[in-house]
């Protein structure tokens, strides 16, 4: 619903925009009046509830997430990963993942999920794969994919900034602190892609 909020407020700022500014640039040359561009907005509320979840024919829902990386910045290479804690003090590291919604591709909703909670965006690459495994809180099964994401844009602000921590470490550091089992099989599965390469 924010997103069609958001999208009549650009329409209808366009339109005002050009209904009160165009008689003061109908006097200049075609190729030097200025034209409003507006950056695609960042959602700053997550979604919530399970309405438009994604369930397979077996009943699993349908869980997307991403391995944020970045190369290091003084330029020897090393890979860094985005770690986030859990929504619950104490429960540990993770990354980034969540419901895969009925109106949304599955790659959409891996961005999606990963600035709600981790504040981050980039280049999202080619699937790791498919994990099962049995959620912790709701004792049924879950399908979770996730992509590697090549991290171009740190927020300062995002959905979840008020309840979530954010820290880059090295694919070691994110092996041993990261807390669910198949979260670190992916990890290794982004470790192996990677050094291939």
């Amino acid at each position: 619903m924010t997103e069609l909020y958001m999208s009549l407020f650009i329409s209808n700022y366009s339109n005002v925009v050009a209904s009160h500014l165009s008689p003061t640039f109908d006097n200049l040359p075609p190729n030097i009046a200025p034209t409003p561009t507006i950056e695609k907005a960042i959602s700053q509320v997550s979604r919530t509830g399970r309405d438009l979840q994604r369930y397979d024919t077996a009943g699993y829902r349908q869980v997307v997430g991403c391995v944020p990386y970045r190369c290091k910045k003084d330029g020897c290479g090393e890979i860094e990963v985005l770690l986030i804690s859990a929504q619950k003090e104490g429960k540990g590291m993770l990354l980034p993942k969540g419901g895969w919604e009925i109106d949304e591709s599955m790659e959409e909703a891996a961005l999606r999920e990963t600035i709600e909670e981790a504040g981050v965006t980039g280049q999202l690459e080619e699937t790791l794969g498919k994990w099962q495994y049995k959620s912790k809180r709701h004792s049924m099964i879950h399908d979770g994919y996730m992509f590697p994401l090549l991290v171009d844009q740190e927020l300062e602000q995002w959905p979840e900034s008020e309840f979530r921590q954010r820290r880059w470490v090295s694919l070691s550091e994110a092996i041993e602190l990261c807390q669910n089992c198949w979260m670190r099989e992916a990890l290794e599965a982004f470790i192996s892609r990677k050094c291939q390469r």
